[in-house]
C-alpha cells in the first residue's frame, strides 16, 4: 500500500486535498442547495469561484514576499557566513570543525526545495479543482443515495461514519485555521515591532507551518531568529527578544489555547500524531505532514465503527475521555 501511495502520489495527493476541502466547503454548498434552492451546479460554481479568488489573492501576496526574500537572500547568506567565521575565530574553534558545522550552503537548496513544493502545489490546483467539483456536486445527495442503495441499518451506519468524520475534521480544520491565522498575525506584529526585516513573510510562514502540529512552530521560528541575528549583530538583545517572543506566542497558542478549543474533538494520542507525522512526512514530504492529522482522525473514526477493530480506535485516542468515565479508585 505504501509503495502504491508513493508511486501514485501525483493523483492521490490532489484527491486527498480535494477531500479535505470538500469538508470545509460542503456546508456552504448544502446551504445554497437546501435552503436557498440553488441548482447544485450553480451552488458549487459560486463556492469554487470564491475559493479561487481567495487563493489568487493569497498567491499574489506569497509570490511578492518570496521574490523579495529571494533577492535579499544572498546578502544575508554572506553576512551570516562572515558572522559565523568571526565568532568561530574568537572562540578558537578549528577551521575543520567550522567547515563541518557550517550549514549555510544548505540554506539555498532548502529554499529551492520549498519553492518547488509551492510550484508543485500550484500545478496540482487544476486536478484538485476537478476532484473538488465532483465531490461537492455529490455532497447534497450523498445520504439519499446511501439510503437508496443499502438497508436502513447499514445506510445509517455509513451515514453516521461520514457525519462523524465530517464533523471532527471540519471542526479541527476550522479551529486550526483560526488559531494559525491569529498566530501568524501575532508573529507579524511582534517581529515588526522589534524591527526584524521581512516580518510579514515570517508571519505568513508561521501561519502555514502551524498546520503541522508541534514541528511546524519549531521550524517557523528558526528563519526569523537567524535574520535577526544577522541584522542586529553584534547586539544580542534584539535577537533574544525575538526568540523569546516567538517562544511565548507558540507556547500560548499551541499548548494553552489550542487544546481548550479542540477539547475532545480531536481525540488522538500525541504519540499517534507523531507517528503519523513521521510516516506521511517521509512518504509525501511537506504535503504528507499537512495531511497527517486529518488522515489519522478519519482512520480512527472508521475503526471505531468496525466492532472487531474498535479496540485500535481506543488505543489511538488520547485517553482523557476514558479517564473521565472511569476515574481511578480512591487511595486507601
Amino acid at each position: 500500500v505504501g509503495f502504491v501511495l508513493k508511486v501514485a502520489q501525483g493523483v492521490v495527493i490532489p484527491l486527498l486535498i480535494a477531500w479535505l476541502l470538500s469538508y470545509l466547503l460542503a456546508p456552504g454548498v448544502n446551504f445554497l442547495v437546501r435552503r436557498l434552492r440553488f441548482p447544485a451546479v450553480l451552488a458549487v460554481a459560486c463556492v469554487v469561484v470564491l475559493l479561487l479568488l481567495a487563493a489568487w489573492g493569497a498567491g499574489i501576496v506569497i509570490q511578492q514576499r518570496l521574490l523579495g526574500f529571494a533577492k535579499a537572500f544572498p546578502a544575508y547568506q554572506d553576512k551570516f557566513a562572515a558572522l559565523y567565521a568571526h565568532y568561530g575565530h574568537q572562540l578558537n574553534i578549528p577551521a575543520t570543525i567550522l567547515q563541518d558545522l557550517d550549514w549555510t550552503p544548505q540554506i539555498g537548496p532548502i529554499v529551492l526545495r520549498t519553492s518547488r513544493f509551492f510550484i508543485a502545489f500550484i500545478s496540482n490546483t487544476i486536478l484538485v479543482l476537478i476532484f473538488l467539483v465532483f465531490m461537492l456536486l455529490a455532497k447534497p445527495y450523498a445520504n439519499d443515495k446511501l439510503r437508496a442503495a443499502f438497508t436502513p441499518e447499514r445506510a445509517e451506519t455509513f451515514i453516521n461514519i461520514s457525519s462523524a468524520i465530517s464533523r471532527q475534521i471540519g471542526a479541527y480544520l476550522g479551529a486550526l485555521f483560526v488559531i494559525s491565522f491569529v498566530t501568524g498575525l501575532c508573529v507579524w506584529g511582534t517581529l515588526a515591532a522589534l524591527g526584524v526585516e521581512f516580518a510579514f513573510a515570517w508571519g505568513l510562514l508561521a501561519f502555514v507551518l502551524n498546520f503541522i502540529p508541534t514541528l511546524g512552530s519549531i521550524v517557523a521560528s528558526i528563519p526569523p531568529v537567524l535574520v535577526a541575528l544577522v541584522q542586529f549583530a553584534p547586539d544580542v538583545w534584539p535577537v533574544a527578544g525575538a526568540a523569546i517572543a516567538l517562544l511565548v506566542i507558540h507556547q500560548i497558542f499551541g499548548n494553552l489555547i489550542a487544546p481548550k478549543i479542540y477539547g475532545d474533538r480531536l481525540n488522538l494520542s500525541p504519540v499517534v500524531i507523531l507517528l503519523f507525522l513521521l510516516f506521511w512526512g517521509w512518504l509525501w514530504g511537506i504535503t504528507g505532514a499537512l495531511l497527517a492529522v486529518p488522515l489519522a482522525a478519519a482512520i480512527q473514526i472508521a475503526l471505531a465503527h468496525i466492532p472487531t477493530l474498535a479496540p485500535l480506535a481506543v488505543m489511538m485516542g488520547s485517553g482523557k475521555r476514558y479517564a473521565k468515565k472511569n476515574p481511578p479508585p480512591p487511595a486507601p
